[in-house]
């Protein structure tokens, strides 16, 4: 960064640290950062990833996400499904209130579900339960004002994960003075611990403690239980830059940097008044195959590259140790992780090299595509290149923008690609990322008939047993069919000011600033 620049950062954001050493009393403002501005305050409709961040702390559902990435009970108090799987039936907990003091009922979960399943609405997961997805939405019934029955054409085992999606914005219970008279939106009314405040386009996003939450009893569980308010406000600053990020926090202009690279780790570790956070999350790196292409159709090509990959290496090279290898679709955070998954490809450059041969391989070139928008993505690519070279594969890394990239990954226009898939917290929809008919889903690159038979089946039932006969079955017939290889799952690093406490990571990744305050 240029000392213009710098000057630049500080100046900006003094006015964040003149008011972090406020005198005792004053307001307390949790500052944390966003690398850019949220779309709305619409969840689920309009939105991205920092609009799910920050309505996560305004919006509640029936259920959540919990800390090991099952689906819990939130504004439900209990839930109880049919023998059948089509009826499922929540009981809402006692004296919830909106943020504008009104008592949440079971008629206001009818109206929020009728919103979401009208298409005029444009629900991010509509296609999920309008009967393209894993299931339909019948019907949506109050039974009394504490009781709601929800119909289904077929059995789902992601009905409550689709509800619990963040990106679905958590299918909130919303009152409806949170649309005005003609259907327009106006603002969320919601359940949860914080309310919109002051919203400054391009600067801050600020939330309002909201003093009349009622939480789940218990201790913090992923996005369900224990949440508390600890402070005023919370305060989102939009800071593009990494750099001026960095900056940020060293200088005391933020509390929590949420996510730090791996290679900036070393600027954090050993600082007096600041401490790092580390957790595993659900994201996948992987290299993608190109299954149609004239050359990598041959499976016995692309498992000799897996074969001359030498994981630990690579993935402590990539991450800066701070990840370990899995070549499992499943994280290995997920409740799914089982020895089976965590049995992977083994590093055999003899049998690479045998197999080579057996396919006639002699040293075609072969493009892997990369970015150097996200390092871990162009290191990758380029470990990959260089232990391949071993067994006599040619492979030319072909760097791109990101744009470019995600282009030729939708149009399935490439022979091998560096590449990630973001969190997705149930294995199901891990496997769905790349699984499916080519032809009308260009981006899938595992095109088998039978897996996507298998993958049905594991979002028809429920049965958590059932499930991971399915899944282990799934991640062997992957490791011989290589349709990509999985390198690693990231490790979420944190940077938090030591006079920050309760802030922690978890395998969700979206940050929680609940039950975090000051000393």
């Amino acid at each position: 960064m240029t000392r213009s620049r710098l000057f630049a950062v500080l100046v900006f954001f003094w006015p964040a640290v003149a008011a972090s050493v406020a005198p005792a009393g004053a307001e307390t403002v949790l500052r944390v950062w966003l690398n850019s501005d949220i779309r709305s305050t619409e969840p689920g409709v309009n939105r991205d990833a920092n609009t799910d961040v920050v309505m996560m702390h305004v919006v509640e559902g029936l259920v959540a996400f919990r800390e090991d990435a099952s689906v819990g009970p939130l504004l439900a108090e209990t839930i109880d499904v049919s023998a059948d799987g089509l009826v499922y039936t929540f009981h809402l907990r006692d004296r919830v209130t909106f943020q504008n003091g009104a008592a949440m009922t079971a008629a206001d979960v009818v109206w929020s579900w009728r919103r979401y399943l009208d298409p005029a609405t444009q629900w991010r997961c509509l296609p999920e339960v309008d009967g393209h997805g894993a299931t339909k939405v019948l019907s949506v019934e109050a039974v009394d004002p504490k009781t709601v029955l929800f119909r289904l054409e077929r059995p789902s085992a992601l009905f409550l994960t689709t509800m619990a999606r963040p990106d679905c914005g958590e299918a909130a219970v919303l009152h409806h003075d949170s649309v005005g008279p003609d259907g327009k939106w106006r603002g969320p009314i919601a359940t949860g611990p914080f309310k919109i405040g002051e919203w400054k386009p391009g600067q801050y996003v600020e939330l309002d403690r909201f003093d009349g939450y009622a939480s789940r009893p218990g201790e913090r569980d992923g996005e369900t239980g224990g949440k508390k308010a600890l402070v005023d406000k919370v305060r989102f600053l939009i800071i593009p830059d990494p750099s001026a990020a960095k900056v940020a926090i060293l200088s005391g202009a933020l509390d929590v940097l949420s996510e730090v690279a791996p290679a900036d780790r070393d600027d954090f570790e050993n600082r007096p008044d600041i401490r790092i956070d580390r957790a595993p999350t659900m994201d996948m790196y992987a290299i993608l195959f190109q299954t149609k292409d004239a050359l990598l159709g041959d499976a016995r090509i692309r498992r000799a590259l897996a074969m001359a990959i030498d994981f630990p290496s690579l993935v402590d090279a990539v991450t800066h140790s701070a990840s370990q290898a899995n070549n499992s679709a499943v994280p290995s955070s997920s409740p799914f992780y089982d020895a089976a998954q965590a049995s992977g490809f083994k590093y055999d450059l003899a049998a690479a090299r045998k197999l080579l041969s057996e396919a006639g391989y002699s040293g075609q070139r072969i493009k892997l595509v990369a970015n150097k928008r996200y390092a871990e993505m162009f290191d990758q690519a380029m470990l990959v290149q260089a232990m391949a070279a071993q067994v006599g594969l040619n492979l030319d890394v072909e760097v791109t923008d990101w744009a470019s990239e995600l282009d030729r990954y939708a149009k399935g226009d490439y022979q091998a690609m560096s590449f990630s898939y973001s969190a997705r917290l149930d294995p199901s929809l891990n496997y769905d990322a790349f699984t499916g008919p080519k032809a009308s889903e260009p981006r899938k690159v595992w095109d088998d008939p039978k897996i996507q038979a298998m993958l049905e089946a594991s979002m028809r039932t429920s049965d958590a047993k059932e499930r991971q006969a399915i899944f282990d079955e799934m991640h062997r017939a992957m490791l011989e069919d290589v349709p990509l290889i999985p390198l690693f799952n990231t490790t979420l690093i944190g940077a938090v000011r030591n006079n920050v406490v309760g802030y922690k990571g978890w395998a969700g990744r979206l940050p929680r600033y609940w039950n975090v305050g000051f000393e």
